[in-house]
């Protein structure tokens, strides 16, 4: 009968039955989603391992076969998006193939992901596909060798591609590196995200079930008048509860299928994935489907504890019945004890998961679970005066507290849980985020030839000197010298020490080298005990050889070059990168570059802020000397690599909770003013001016809210102070709260706003007709 007068009451019923529908269907996808985030990460690391490369990391050495390929990682950065790829040379007929790949890219053929050929084909990637004009696309990746729809990836053929340029012999892909294990305040961390971004959505879920009450206790009175006793008429409640949720879990899946085939597309939050991917664990989805039905009966059985029906009518008396205080305070004390029990995390100890989880949840729900008495007491003393909408909403709270307060408690429990959050992020950051000795205003960009020459660096730094956007040009050519000669003991280690040629100007950047010209050499200290191995090998006067590769293997060619004698001696200073370098500095009058063996090139590059996509110029310009230049950010920061992830899903899930909570908080307003649709035309017909109903609705959500965010606000600071003091940290910031709260009140206040136009139209007098 309960399904029955769900589907079947009419216009009135279905309308019911949909709220709430709506309003459990999105709490369900929500719900879906998060169940399938492990699935998500898992498939994506499945695709990434497939493509590795085995003989790269492994340190197995490969022999050259009918199979193997030359491979070499080149990546880039387009403006705030990485840009992955590899270029690759096939040894053989028979290639191994990465996944994705029909065959490997011939010579000056590149094979593009479908958002990177897009990209790439747009007015925006035209800066981009300079940089890649040596080649031309002649395919696409399939979906298997990408982690995801929108990553910008690409596979290019090169025969200059050798090992000496840096190609790894490969035969085989799928390699799979061993996994980092997360540090034990990364899972702290982790646990409670989980408790906060969940927790609203269940308890909107059950304040969802509980739409449209007032009316449905009406008609389960006029079933008592017919003859239905006490227990029939609750059972009859929970199979309507039961219809509104079951309908409420297809709705949700529908629309979780709907997100999953559009995430795909998304790409704004980084956030894109294969539909495929997006599938719930099967025990996480059973748990839901389960829990969801017995949630919506159980919820509605409790909420009739407090109503008496009988066949005359609902009897409540006129003094609200006193709600119990003493279990909701219980509850968050309880769940704070089981945090304070649960110890310190840190070492190699396992954090307490089930304890943090228990604690959290606990401390959360205790929170909405006292909403409602606060609201209660607090609107209870009240008493006339003041303008017409002041009165008519605290009458309305005192009258039926209860509903106003479950509205806002979703957005109680969230604030409460970002403002714990925050202070948790807060007090961790520092062992995340480490401050680099970086020094972007001297250099923002470094590029380096790990296999370059004299010729390549003059080529480079004339380059770059010319390319747009470019302020100035620290250019180096380095190598590593030895002291020649029959060492004391064969098992002494041969003096060592590194050779830097640069301009006078140049040098100046690296150290107080005071007056110079070109010819000039120095040898350079940097205050350390390494100073004394330094002067082993850079000796004023002395030989050293220049080819420090392989000197003690059969056939070494000798390199020799004598340091001049007039060599001062000077102090490093660090360069933009945070680095000191000591050994033999030298002007290019001093020596022959084309006797350096092995060198590398390096220049670091100042960036002219007022220049738009000034480093995309210097990118496309290292790109145009050599395809296997390495173009690398200095930043003054640098993040935890697991930090940064968990720190971004946490913004994806608090979007998507927030969402939720504003949909649900509309809902939930709509169908308030529905259940009171005659009271309000009533009113109206009695001449109450539609500005002051307006008001009036206006000040039964702020007084809720703002007792709920004063609620959120306490409860936040103690679930912080104690989950910070888990992982032995301090509060470093005790007004994070006022962010968060204003950014609650704010979308209390939209959601309000969103709700005038339905109150315009149930003021109108039809709504006082009945059947």
């Amino acid at each position: 009968m309960g399904i029955r007068f769900a589907v079947g009451g009419g216009r009135e019923g279905w309308t019911r039955t949909l709220l709430t529908a709506v309003g459990v269907g999105l709490g369900v996808a929500l719900l879906l989603g998060a169940a399938s985030v492990p699935n998500l990460l898992q498939n994506r690391e499945d695709r990434s391992v497939a493509r590795s490369a085995e003989g790269q990391f492994s340190g197995k050495k490969v022999e050259r076969s009918d199979s193997t390929v030359l491979q070499r990682d080149v990546p880039t950065d387009f403006r705030d998006k990485p840009v992955s790829g590899r270029v690759l040379r096939a040894e053989g007929s028979h290639p191994a193939l990465p996944p994705g790949l029909k065959k490997i890219p011939a010579d000056g053929e590149m094979v593009v992901s479908p958002a990177l050929r897009e990209l790439l084909g747009s007015s925006e990637g035209a800066l981009l596909k300079e940089r890649y004009s040596q080649y031309r696309v002649t395919g696409t990746i399939g979906d298997a060798g990408l982690t995801n729809p929108q990553e910008l990836y690409y596979y290019a053929g090169s025969d200059a591609l050798t090992p000496a340029k840096g190609g790894h012999r490969v035969e085989s892909f799928g390699y799979k590196e061993p996994a980092e294990p997360l540090d034990p305040m990364l899972v702290v961390l982790v646990v409670l995200i989980c408790v906060v971004l969940l927790t609203p959505v269940i308890i909107f879920i059950g304040t969802a079930v509980r739409f449209g009450g007032d009316r449905r206790d009406r008609r389960l009175a006029a079933l008592r008048l017919v003859g239905a006793d006490a227990h029939s008429v609750r059972r009859i409640a929970a199979g309507e509860a039961l219809c509104g949720a079951l309908l409420g879990m297809a709705a949700g899946g529908l629309f979780f299928l709907g997100v999953r085939e559009v995430i795909g597309t998304l790409d704004g939050w980084k956030i894109s994935a294969f539909p495929s991917d997006v599938v719930p664990v099967p025990a996480l989805a059973v748990l839901i489907l389960l829990a969801v039905p017995v949630t919506a009966v159980l919820v509605t059985l409790i909420s009739l504890r407090a109503v008496s029906i009988e066949p005359l009518g609902v009897v409540r008396s006129s003094k609200p019945r006193k709600r119990r205080l003493w279990w909701r305070i219980v509850m968050p004390l309880l769940g704070l004890g089981i945090l304070l029990a649960a110890g310190q995390v840190g070492g190699d100890m396992a954090p307490p998961v089930l304890a943090i989880g228990a604690g959290a949840t606990l401390t959360l729900v205790g929170l909405a679970a006292l909403l409602p008495w606060l609201v209660e007491a607090s609107v209870a003393k009240l008493r006339g005066g003041g303008p017409i909408p002041w009165q008519l909403a605290t009458r309305r709270l005192q009258l039926s507290s209860g509903t106003a307060a479950r509205a806002v408690s979703g957005i109680t429990v969230a604030v409460a849980g970002a403002v714990a959050l925050q202070m948790l992020f807060v007090a961790m950051h520092d062992d995340f985020n480490q401050a680099t000795d970086n020094n972007p205003g001297r250099a923002k960009l470094v590029v380096t030839a790990d296999v370059g020459d004299g010729e390549l660096a003059e080529r480079m730094i004339d380059t770059f000197r010319t390319t747009k956007g470019v302020e100035k040009v620290i250019g180096t050519v380095s190598t590593y010298v030895v002291k020649p000669g029959k060492l004391k003991n064969a098992d002494d280690m041969r003096p060592t020490t590194e050779l830097t040629v640069a301009t006078c100007a140049n040098l100046r950047e690296l150290a107080h080298i005071g007056s110079c010209e070109d010819g000039d050499t120095f040898v350079v200290h940097t205050g350390t005990a390494m100073d004394k191995w330094v002067d082993k090998a850079a000796r004023p006067g002395k030989p050293v050889d220049l080819n420090a590769i392989s000197w003690d293997e059969p056939g070494h060619r000798h390199a020799p070059w004598t340091l001049p004698a007039d060599s001062r001696t000077v102090k490093a200073r660090s360069d933009p990168g945070g680095e000191l370098h000591n050994g033999i500095f030298a002007t290019p009058g001093a020596i022959d570059l084309s006797k350096m063996a092995e060198a590398a090139t390096t220049a670091m590059i100042k960036v002219d802020p007022d220049v738009p996509d000034a480093e995309e110029y210097i990118r496309n310009a290292g790109a145009h000397v050599d395809p296997f230049l390495d173009v690398r950010t200095l930043r003054a920061i640098e993040r935890d690599k697991q930090y940064a992830t968990i720190q971004k899903g946490l913004q994806i899930g608090a979007m998507a909770t927030m969402a939720l909570i504003a949909a649900s908080m509309l809902v939930s307003m709509i169908e308030q003013l529905r259940e009171r649709k005659r009271l309000l035309a009533a009113l109206t017909a009695f001449g109450t001016r539609r500005a002051s109903m307006a008001w009036s609705i206006l000040w039964q959500t702020a007084i809720p809210v703002a007792i709920g965010l004063a609620l959120a606000v306490a409860g936040g600071i103690g679930l912080g102070w104690v989950m910070v003091r888990m992982i032995q940290h301090s509060v470093t910031d005790w007004w994070l709260f006022a962010p968060l709260t204003a950014a609650g009140a704010v979308l209390v206040a939209v959601v309000t706003l969103l709700s005038l136009p339905p109150l315009w139209r149930m003021m109108r007098p039809d709504g006082l007709r009945t059947e």
